[in-house]
This record gives C-alpha cells, structure tokens and sequence, in this order.
C-alpha cells in the first residue's frame, strides 16, 4: 500500500493515532495566531524568538498524540494577512509550510484583524476602571464597531486566507480552531481586580467574541475546513475561573507571561477537543 493511500485510509477511517502513523505519520502544518503558538506557555520555541511559541502548544499536543511530523509555524500576533506575506523579517508567509504533500493542517486565527481582541480588551478595561466598574462604558462609547470591522475586514480576510491554505494543498484535511470563551456571559464581581471590564460590558465583550466565532465558523464552512467549536467546552472555564479550572489567564495578576491567552491547560484542552472532532483518537 503507497504511503498517500495509507493516510487517506487513515483520516477516512478514523483509526487511533496509534495505527495511523505506525505506517504512514501524518504530514502536518500548524498555523495561526498566539492562540495557536500558546504565546505566554513554557517551554518557549527557541528555534524563533520573534513569534514568542511554546513547545507545548495544540499543535505539538496534537502531533505527540498522533506520531504526526509537524511543521510549526504559529506565531504569536499573526493576522491572516500573515498567511500570504512576511509577519516579520526572516519570517516566511505561513502559508509556505503547506504543500501538496501536505495531510493535516491546523490554525487559529482572525482575532488579531483589526486588533479586534486587544483594541476591545484595552478599550473596555480602561473604561470599566474609568467607570468603577459600573455601566456598559465600553458598549455606550463603541457600539456596533467592534463588529462591524468583523463583518467588513475580518469575514473576508479568513476565506481569502482558508483559500490560500487549499490551493497548496487541495486535498489536506483542513481545521479551523475556533476561540475558547475569555470572559463569562454575565459579570463576576469577584473577577474585576483580575478582568477589569464594567458589569454592563462583560456581556458586551462575550457577544463579540461569540460574533468572531461564528465568522470564523461561516469562513470554514465555505471553503471546505472544519471548524472546532470550544463554545461549551471551555464554558466555564473561562479567564475569571480559579487556578486549574481556567483555559485563559487573565487581564491582571494570571500566571503567564502573556495575559488573555490559554495557559498549558488550556492549549491540552484545544487539542484533545481538536482531536476528537477530527477523529485523531
């Protein structure tokens, strides 16, 4: 049996990991934002400091898991524009990493167009210590915005982006990570010295993400990737949750280096998640 008939019996199949790749190790690129480099998690990729990558990331979970040959080049901050030019100097397009040869590839990414998670984080947590944490200060002042730059901007630049991934490789099974939840759906005011955004705009904050997400979801469906959905997986277990239950550290006072990022647990969660819904276990 030829090794490309190997592997498609695999992935069509379903088997363990296990008899995958005792005959035939995936070939596998792993692409996408910090989300998916685990920027924040020890150990930190020395092999490029730049992009700020944890050897511990979903991809190299996943690729222990399944006996896969990984090419990483996640990076933390990527945009999607990033797929298709250089993030940094000496830092090639992601999208390199794919050919045709490719099996599997996986990423995260989106949340960095328009500065959607940082522009809203800094916004709302400055107004809501501005505010005392009263109100929807972020929500009177942005409105629809965040949102709008979504539909506009970032729908368009993930499918240009997921097309650019299938014209290397037509036949790689394609699998678009979606955001594990940062803040809870109501306010926790227990949570604002670490997560400082006003009661009124935690809901605010939630619905944008979910709104990211389905666009994510929308950009995967129509160019033929699966999507990864962490909606009620990581309910729960978002960035106001004690030590050991959170996937995503905090604003203020979180364990990595990096806040508003998945911690080690939470990069483990991705990739069991990710795994089961490709069917990699």
């Amino acid at each position: 049996m030829s090794t490309t008939v190997a592997t498609v019996g695999a992935l069509a199949l379903g088997v363990a990991g296990t008899t995958a790749h005792a005959s035939a190790p995936l070939n596998y690129a792993a692409l996408g934002d910090s989300y998916s480099a685990a920027s924040g998690v020890l150990p930190v990729d020395l092999t490029n400091l730049l992009c700020l990558r944890s050897t511990a990331n979903y991809p190299h979970l996943i690729a222990a898991r399944t006996g896969a040959r990984l090419k990483d080049v996640t990076c933390g901050a990527a945009q999607t524009k990033d797929f298709t030019q250089s993030q940094y100097p000496g830092v090639a397009p992601q999208v390199n990493a794919v050919t045709r040869d490719t099996d599997l590839v996986t990423l995260t990414i989106g949340g960095n167009d328009n500065g959607t998670f940082i522009n809203a984080m800094l916004a709302c947590g400055t107004a809501g210590v501005l505010s005392g944490g009263k109100g929807s200060p972020c929500k009177d002042r942005y409105g629809t915005s965040f949102d709008d730059a979504i539909d506009a901007n970032t729908y368009p630049a993930l499918e240009s982006a997921l097309r650019s991934v299938r014209a290397k490789a037509p036949n790689a099974r394609v699998a678009v990570l979606g955001y594990p939840w940062i803040t809870p759906p109501t306010a926790d005011p227990s949570c604002f010295v670490r997560l400082p955004i006003a009661s009124g705009d935690v809901p605010y904050v939630h619905a944008l993400q979910a709104h990211l997400n389905a666009v994510v979801e929308r950009a995967a469906q129509e160019t033929g990737a699966t999507y990864v959905d962490f909606a009620q997986a990581s309910a729960g277990h978002d960035a106001c949750q004690p030590t050991g239950s959170r996937w995503i550290e905090p604003l203020l006072f979180g364990q990595n280096i990096v806040p508003v990022h998945p911690n080690a647990l939470g990069e483990q969660r991705m990739a069991e998640r990710a795994a089961i819904v490709l069917g990699l276990d």
